[in-house]
């Protein structure tokens, strides 16, 4: 017999049930038929001995499903972002999804570009990871009502579940751990300002300048890239009044800072202290290893699938977001002061 061509028809004039009984324990609604259980365990032994293979296609319009699900990134340069992705990419695949990924750039009408287009394909959900703080076009996810959750930024006006780090408390943390080795002049190197990952970064930063009541505060930087961390740290240097410690809201930041101090010829930490943030596995290798605030990357990513499998069976709400804890990885990149 050519198993590749095994169909419902077949099975039923091996078993001698009808293709309607047979159809419906391979759909897993026999019961509801009251086919008794004997009568499936024949079929189901009988379909695997054959190596049946379900027509997906039917399956797929009986349960109004294709499928698939879209996954928008601000940039897969960051290590960050290419983890969740893989994480949730491999998750997917395990359920038998298709992912169909967008890289962003960092830029928001590629953004927005994407979301009208995939509001007019048939998905059954949507991740997403915003590129900056205008929302009006995911307003539209809402009105067509397809699931969707958001992962590390998201948008708290916005009836979208998220999943995130706790970025305000990840930097609060990175400061009293300065503050506690010596340091009162501490610089913060921000991602793009107009998102809730470096908007809530700057303000655990802040938060930590004013519980320690320190003097000097200064916030510069516009963009989570390498070259945006050269040119901020750059200016650094040519302060009269210079900090002791840098904190970078990511670790694309801290690799800038590195190479503006390399090319200066200043050392980490003997001359810079230095807190990143994101944790990426690099850090452990550079000639200095860096300090820094690590997300719990495989939780966020498992949660944000478990919650879109849930929106998508409509048993979801907003208020089954989740913030998760960072961790504070300590190295060799802060210099004791006290």
């Amino acid at each position: 017999m050519d198993f590749g061509h095994v169909t419902i028809k077949t099975l039923a004039n091996i078993t001698g049930f009808s293709t309607t009984t047979v159809s419906r324990v391979l759909n897993g609604t026999y019961k509801k038929y009251r086919v008794s259980e004997k009568t499936a365990v024949i079929i189901h032994a009988e379909a695997k001995k054959l190596g049946y293979i379900p027509n997906q296609a039917a399956v797929n319009l009986r349960l109004k499903k294709n499928q698939s699900i879209g996954l928008i990134v601000p940039s897969l340069a960051n290590p960050f972002f290419s983890t969740i992705a893989s994480i949730i990419s491999k998750a997917f695949y395990n359920r038998n999804y298709s992912v169909y990924m967008i890289d962003c750039d960092e830029n928001q009408q590629i953004e927005k570009e994407t979301i009208n287009k995939i509001s007019a394909q048939n998905l059954d959900g949507l991740i997403v990871i915003p590129s900056g703080n205008e929302y009006d076009h995911l307003e539209r996810i809402i009105s067509i009502k397809l699931p969707t959750i958001f992962i590390d930024r998201y948008f708290e006006d916005l009836s979208i579940p998220f999943v995130s780090t706790d970025h305000f408390q990840g930097a609060l943390s990175a400061v009293e751990l300065l503050v506690k080795n010596g340091h009162k002049k501490i610089a913060c190197i921000q991602g793009n300002p107009t998102v809730i990952s470096s908007t809530e970064r700057v303000k655990g930063y802040k938060a930590g300048i004013e519980k320690y009541a320190l003097d000097f505060e200064y916030v510069g930087g516009h963009e989570f890239t390498q070259q945006a961390g050269h040119e901020e740290m750059k200016r650094i240097l040519e302060l009269e009044d210079r900090p002791t410690a840098i904190f970078a809201l990511s670790d694309t930041i801290s690799l800038g800072v590195l190479e503006a101090l390399k090319e200066g010829g200043y050392h980490i930490p003997e001359d810079f202290s230095l807190v990143s943030f994101d944790n990426s596995l690099y850090l452990d290798y550079l000639e200095c290893p860096i300090t820094s605030i690590a997300h719990p990357v495989e939780k966020i990513a498992e949660r944000a699938v478990e919650l879109l499998f849930e929106s998508m069976e409509n048993v979801l709400s907003v208020q089954d977001s989740s913030l998760f804890a960072p961790k504070l990885i300590e190295r060799d990149s802060i210099r004791k002061l006290c």
